[in-house]
């Protein structure tokens, strides 16, 4: 019984992180055409395909550690990297740059 209640509890305390990431798998790259991190909650914008990701002029990849609490935002214009932040995934939604 009491290893039941300590896994509800370490999944009531992952739940949060996994929210504020808007239920984006650790470890994964995703792919979008833009990247508002001032949102608040911040939401991902609209996922682009591997196909697209090469159509367009620009993309961004957002990748979210291990742990949930940080993500990597990579900014590609015409396939090359040009930019790269790591930001804070905050309680209330909202994300804080590095």
């Amino acid at each position: 019984m009491n290893v039941a209640r300590a896994i509800a509890v370490l999944c009531l305390f992952g739940l949060p992180l996994a929210m504020a990431a808007d239920g984006l798998a650790p470890g994964t790259s995703y792919y979008y055409a833009d990247f508002e991190p001032g949102q608040k909650p911040w939401q991902p914008g609209q996922a682009l395909n591997f196909e697209e990701v090469f159509k367009n002029y620009q993309h961004y990849e957002i990748v979210v550690d291990q742990d949930g609490r940080e993500m990597t935002v990579k900014q590609f214009i015409r396939g090359d990297k040009v930019d790269s932040a790591k930001y804070l995934l905050l309680p209330d939604g909202a994300l804080q740059k590095k």
